[in-house]
């Protein structure tokens, strides 16, 4: 293992110390908010300390085992428990890396889910409404919910536009590299020649702001407007003015609700949508100032990438950006996404390793 990763495993030896020292005493213990917050960090560096640990007693059983080399009647035992020591500390070697790799908070956070039609008129929206059937279908696979917080049917179907809120531990860090274009080449069921076409949509994955945190918007930026809500909801809520728009003056960006009935439940989940919003531009522009400079395997995430594309006639499916071909386009559609999303998360993990040893 290189000196730079046994350095930084070492200060989380240390730091664990700290920790439980810590949490022991009294005025953090009446501390709630620091208590958990050293808690947390207690939890993830005693993973990785104990971890380490274990990796170094089986150096020391390698070492040992080494010496007795020596003694031609335990050679045969000798050399399998070399062989067994030197298997497991190559997988504690690589799961150390994966752990010290850098953490993004908002990972472990819930997200807003945006779907939008692109070029290709109905068939585009046809397919923003298939992609969302894909996403809620992987979410259910997974134990999340989805609520739908605004949504612009299509005339023949599927959504010009669909923000949905996907609640579920992870959610952000696992579904964050969908962001991008998305390009489909199908028969469109309008098509009487049967000819194939190629149409898309775009995908953008935020965040949810923390539901606990205050509202950090200037609201002298923000216009609300009320209007009636359409879609699901019953004859009730079209009697009101109950859904809400928030719109940032500044910048144009506008976030919509009409989830719940409460005109007031729907302001909250609207400020919240527009500031992660504007907390994922300030990300995507940040990100494109760092691809300048190196470049990125999975992408800035910014709605003009090209992603990922949707060949039914062949029925596969291609990652462009990590050269991903799968032959399981049905499968796919109907939210078998671990392929895809653990391909693109151990790219990004590759990229990053590479990354900290150039720094090394």
């Amino acid at each position: 293992m290189k000196s730079f990763l046994r350095s930084q495993l070492n200060h989380y030896a240390d730091r664990l110390g700290e920790l439980n020292f810590l949490l022991s005493r009294p005025d953090i213990m009446a501390d709630m908010a620091q208590f958990l917050k050293l808690s947390r960090e207690h939890t993830e560096v005693a993973a990785i300390a104990e971890r380490w640990q274990r990796y170094q007693q089986r150096e020391q059983d390698r070492d040992a085992a080494q010496e007795l080399l020596q003694d031609p009647e335990m050679v045969p035992l000798v050399e399998e428990e070399i062989a067994s020591a030197d298997a497991e500390i190559g997988e504690l070697e690589a799961e150390l890396q994966r752990m010290l790799l850098p953490k993004d908070p908002d990972d472990a956070r819930n997200a807003f889910v945006e779907v939008r039609a692109g070029t290709g008129g109905d068939e585009s929206a046809l397919f923003a409404g298939d992609l969302v059937r894909m996403y809620t279908r992987y979410a259910q696979h997974r134990g999340w919910r989805v609520d739908v917080m605004s949504e612009s049917p299509a005339e023949l179907g599927g959504y010009k536009e669909i923000v949905l809120r996907v609640v579920g531990d992870g959610a952000y860090g696992t579904l964050r590299f969908e962001s991008g274009g998305h390009r489909v080449q199908r028969v469109p069921v309008t098509e009487t020649q049967g000819r194939i076409h190629t149409s898309a949509a775009t995908v953008a994955v935020m965040p949810e702001p923390d539901e606990h945190a205050p509202i950090t918007l200037d609201m002298a930026d923000v216009r609300i407007d009320t209007y009636h809500a359409s879609g699901a909801g019953g004859q009730h809520i079209n009697k009101t003015d109950s859904a809400v728009r928030a719109t940032h003056i500044p910048t144009g960006i506008v976030a919509e609700c009409q989830d719940s009935r409460s005109q007031h439940s729907n302001k909250a989940q609207a400020l919240r949508v527009l500031q992660a919003r504007l907390q994922e531009k300030e990300r995507s522009e940040r990100d494109a100032k760092e691809a300048a400079t190196r470049k990125s395997l999975i992408g800035s995430g910014d709605r003009s990438d090209r992603i990922r594309t949707y060949n039914f006639p062949q029925g596969r499916v291609t990652d462009h950006r990590i050269n991903l071909t799968l032959h399981k386009l049905p499968q796919v559609m109907d939210g078998d996404l671990d392929d895809i999303t653990g391909a693109l998360h151990a790219a990004r993990e590759a990229e990053q390793m590479a990354e900290l040893e150039s720094r090394s």
